[in-house]
């Protein structure tokens, strides 16, 4: 059971911000991207937990918003 010591447990929250990260290291074209492939997995369903794509597609939105912010001009 040795070779068990070394695996690592990240909690939710350091989860959200590697994606965060990633996110911002992204071109707007892979942004865009990715928003469309998590808005497609983010259909609506029937259940009681929460749906982590939509989680996804939020930050990516937010990091959207945080480089395009309104009433900027191109």
């Amino acid at each position: 059971m040795s070779h068990l010591t070394s695996i690592a447990f990240q909690s939710d929250e350091t989860h959200l911000e590697n994606l965060r990260e990633r996110l911002r290291k992204m071109t707007d074209e892979e942004l865009i991207q990715f928003g469309k492939l998590v808005r497609g997995l983010s259909a609506p369903r029937v259940g009681v937990s929460p749906d982590p794509w939509r989680v996804q597609l939020q930050l990516a939105r937010e990091e959207w918003r945080r480089r395009h912010p309104k009433g900027e001009k191109a």
